[in-house]
């Protein structure tokens, strides 16, 4: 099969561009796909709401973490290392919905 490189046509509406606001995600998978859901946690409000779900086969995921590596180098590269607090590295919250569950 040719690799042609055909220009993708891609729309984004209004409501969507304007993006939605996560500062936590909690990310589970199946033998099919991996699911992330990002939450939007309120300081002092002891629940969160899913703001937003993205499901995608393991091989998408496995090409968004390659494209997020690349994407933090970049900007490490422009703006400095991103620094987190030792609690940020490895955060242990109890969140568990059945499954394997990790965190990000």
């Amino acid at each position: 099969m040719e690799n042609t490189n055909t220009p993708i046509d891609i729309e984004i509406s209004d409501e969507v561009a304007d993006g939605t606001y996560s500062n936590f995600a909690i990310i589970t998978h199946s033998n099919t796909e991996v699911i992330v859901d990002f939450v939007r946690l309120m300081p002092g409000v002891p629940k969160g709401k899913v703001k937003s779900r993205i499901i995608l086969a393991p091989q998408h995921a496995k090409r968004l973490l390659f494209a997020l590596g690349d994407n933090i180098a970049k900007f490490e590269h422009t703006f400095g290392e991103i620094e987190l607090d030792e609690n940020e590295s490895n955060p242990t919250i109890p969140l568990n919905f059945g499954g394997q569950t990790g965190q990000a």
